[in-house]
């Protein structure tokens, strides 16, 4: 974030430097400055979420969200059985 900090103050003096308007400079620091801040708001979302997710991935299996599956020849039910599989009866 220090980089987009540095350009944000960067670019306008070099767009003073060579002869854009006063106007256009301060448009262009308001743009970079909101297009950085909306950025940051959204990496440290992105951090937060990521850090959730982690979390719960080390979390007891007992709180662990979703459907389990099993393993093993009886992990697959219903559906059609090939030859081997077939019940006697």
């Amino acid at each position: 974030m220090r980089w987009a900090a540095f350009s944000c103050v960067l670019v306008p003096v070099v767009l003073l430097w060579y002869g854009t308007s006063l106007a256009g400079t301060a448009g262009t620091a308001l743009g970079l400055a909101a297009v950085t801040a909306v950025c940051r708001v959204l990496l440290r979302r992105s951090e937060r979420y990521a850090a959730r997710l982690l979390a719960e991935d080390h979390a007891p299996q007992a709180h662990h969200r979703g459907r389990r599956q099993r393993t093993g020849s009886g992990s697959h039910r219903g559906g059609r059985h090939s030859g081997g599989n077939s019940p006697v009866g």
